[in-house]
């Protein structure tokens, strides 16, 4: 289940018409058989998260745990624009908190420029907005940081460090500078950590969202143009969007490198048949080669599986997963006006939670249960390992958060 700080974070995203689903490191955690799939985390012993947003531009977070030890962290995120999204627990839309297969949406046209712009007593006056955010560990006193910039409408600085005294030189700081205009987008980062350096980048096939972009149109011509586009698209386009992204990097330090690509093809909200996704990555110096194949099969089912295989060594892996939603149905006598409506009830009107489970080959399974409990948000969930029969259990946990 998503944490409340990351919740913030991604109600940030949304309110500066940030698209987190374009870059190539999204597409490359897509590779990785959707995580929310295949590589999600079960809870171990017991944890309790305590969050609040005392204001809409600052939240602050507790986490105590007991795994053998106690152990939690204090968190602290301000951001310079006002958070707007239902920070209750009681409230929050289950769909916004717990991970799932998440369909990708049409591209979006980065804003104007001159949108950004405020002017006051002829001079400007508008303000990029930032998001700063802070945790520290205890009780191994390790702190965590990020700093989080809206440069422009297409681009993005994030700045995350890690201070920890057990690592080498005591820390580390990674930097990435994020440029995407929809129809390609591109990342640079820099990290301390063996003075590493690079680029990777994502380009998108099909049809330029910058396109239909309005110059000295009414907005009544505009409108009609952009409705007969979509309409030709729905109708003569593809329902998909295949991309395809590289990256590299160099280590200046150990004088070591790496390389790799990968491609996706995904149905778009369009695609009158059943959501699905497809993904293909390839590491050429480790041989590495991974492919994933991810179906929405109904409003409440999921199913993923990946296949992992190295050219060198001929090893390989598989791994299947599902999620399946409950919900609840509701009396209220309205189900005639929606079908009179030709319209569906809000997903997240009837949920009540989400049973997750993953096998691989070994005979490793994971179970995860996550949903609401009155104003608590809970997560249990076990590890199994069947190859070892005298204990089986590798990890067994209960994950409850409460926000306000």
């Amino acid at each position: 289940m998503l944490g409340f700080m990351d919740y913030v974070q991604n109600a940030f995203y949304d309110a500066t018409h940030w698209n987190r689903d374009n870059s190539y490191g999204t597409l490359t955690a897509t590779a990785r058989a959707l995580p929310a799939l295949l590589d999600f985390d079960t809870p171990r012993g017991l944890r309790l998260n305590v969050s609040s947003l005392s204001s809409p531009n600052f939240a602050t977070s507790y986490t105590l745990g007991s795994i053998g030890v106690v152990d939690g962290s204090l968190s602290y995120l301000y951001s310079s624009l006002p958070i707007k999204e239902k920070s209750k627990s009681g409230e929050i839309e289950l769909r916004h908190v717990i991970q799932g297969y998440r369909q990708l949406q049409e591209l979006r046209r980065p804003d104007a420029l001159w949108l950004w712009e405020e002017w006051h007593a002829g001079k400007r006056v508008d303000r990029r907005d930032a998001l700063l955010y802070g945790r520290l560990f205890l009780p191994h006193s390790t702190l965590e940081a990020l700093y989080l910039r809206r440069i422009s409408p297409t681009q993005q600085l994030k700045i995350t460090s890690v201070s920890d005294s057990r690592l080498k030189s005591g820390g580390t700081i990674l930097a990435l500078f994020q440029h995407d205009t929809g129809k390609y987008s591109t990342e640079y980062l820099y990290s301390t950590d063996s003075a590493l350096l690079g680029i990777r980048g994502l380009y998108n096939f099909g049809p330029d969202p910058r396109a239909g972009a309005p110059s000295h149109k009414s907005a009544a011509t505009t409108s009609a143009a952009t409705s007969v586009a979509a309409a030709s698209s729905t109708s003569e386009g593809l329902h998909g969007r295949f991309s395809a992204g590289a990256e590299i990097y160099y280590g200046l330090l150990d004088k070591s490198g790496g390389v790799s690509t990968g491609i996706r093809f995904a149905t778009l909200p369009r695609h009158t048949g059943f959501p699905y996704t497809m993904t293909l990555t390839l590491n050429p110096l480790m041989g590495n080669l991974s492919s994933t194949y991810a179906v929405k099969a109904s409003p409440s089912l999921a199913l993923c599986s990946r296949f992992d295989f190295n050219v060198y060594s001929y090893e390989s892996d598989l791994q299947l997963g599902m999620e399946l939603w409950r919900r609840r149905r509701k009396n209220d006598g309205l189900d005639w006006v929606y079908t009179k409506l030709a319209t569906k009830r809000k997903e997240d009107d009837d949920v009540a939670g989400v049973l997750k489970a993953r096998v691989d080959q070994d005979w490793c399974i994971g179970v995860l249960w996550e949903g609401r409990l009155k104003d608590l948000l809970y997560s249990c969930g076990v590890s199994l390992d069947f190859r070892r029969r005298d204990s089986p259990f590798r990890a067994v946990g209960l994950e409850l958060q409460y926000s306000s």
